[in-house]
């Protein structure tokens, strides 16, 4: 497959989750990079009338998570799952686009380490975000 092609079929899983429901897309991938996107519209703001820090949050973890899956090793026997993530709003929007790239700091076999950096229409960065997966077998006892 290529990397269109996988990030087509990612976007063709959306329906029916809150990947839908707040408009995420996947955009782009290379190497160990995977980058997605999220409108700002009202539906994602606060009472404030700035992006939800809960959105933001959604879209990292979204993009995050798929990397880690995206590039495991191995994909047929082990799943990526979220552990722990940890954000820093920088900046708040009310309107645009944001964007969210996610690179390894550590890709381990059974453990990664993401930095998901978000940012605005204009590159100015909105949020830092570190996440980290555990790398678990799907087989798994019960």
């Amino acid at each position: 497959m290529t990397n269109q092609q996988i990030i087509d079929t990612m976007n063709q899983k959306r329906s029916g989750t809150l990947m839908e429901t707040l408009d995420i897309q996947y955009t782009s991938m290379e190497k160990d990079i995977l980058r997605g996107k999220m409108p700002v519209s009202p539906k994602h703001l606060q009472p404030a009338g700035i992006l939800h820090g809960g959105a933001t949050i959604s879209l990292a973890e979204t993009i995050g998570s798929a990397a880690s899956n995206i590039f495991i090793d191995n994909p047929s026997d082990y799943v990526a799952v979220g552990q722990e993530i940890a954000a820093n709003h920088l900046k708040s929007i009310s309107g645009g686009y944001v964007y969210a790239e996610a690179k390894f700091l550590y890709k381990g076999r059974s453990s990664h380490v993401l930095e998901i950096r978000v940012t605005d229409d204009d590159e100015k960065l909105i949020s830092f975000v570190k996440m980290t997966n555990v790398v678990i077998s799907k087989k798994r006892k019960k």
